[in-house]
């Protein structure tokens, strides 16, 4: 199975887009997929106020575990993360997850509206597929 198939898998088991980013790739890098889910718990909706993408966050999670160790480990993991930030900006027109679903799901009104929207399952699906996509096209 693919790191995408894996990821969509997860996704759409009821997991969020950070937990299945992460998830995707835990076997890669010592990780049970239990133990993926649990720390990518609380990424998705930009942490829950609408910032950073779960997908992203989940991809970040992925390339600082690639890239994270060592004593240089600044020099190769910060670049690869500002790396995937802009390519998945240039896919998805941001990284901001309030600017990717065009509402604000931090206020009770923003997750309502998200919600009987559909955002959740039209647009979520698309932004783990994008960083999926953006990981494997930089070797990770």
């Amino acid at each position: 199975m693919t790191h995408k198939e894996k990821a969509m898998k997860i996704f759409y088991e009821k997991f969020n887009c950070s937990q299945a980013v992460l998830g995707a790739y835990a076997d890669d890098y010592g990780l049970t997929v239990d133990q993926a889910m649990k720390v990518a718990a609380c990424f998705s909706g930009g942490v829950r106020k609408g910032e950073v993408c779960g997908a992203v966050s989940g991809a970040i999670m992925v390339i600082g575990l690639k890239y994270g160790d060592g004593p240089d480990y600044k020099a190769t993991a910060y670049p690869k993360a500002a790396e995937f930030m802009e390519r998945f900006k240039e896919k998805n027109a941001s990284y901001i997850c309030k600017d990717i679903l065009g509402c604000d799901i931090s206020s009770e009104a923003g997750m309502l509206y998200a919600r009987e929207n559909g955002l959740f399952k039209d647009i979520c699906p698309r932004t783990v597929e994008s960083a999926v996509d953006i990981l494997e096209d930089m070797e990770i």
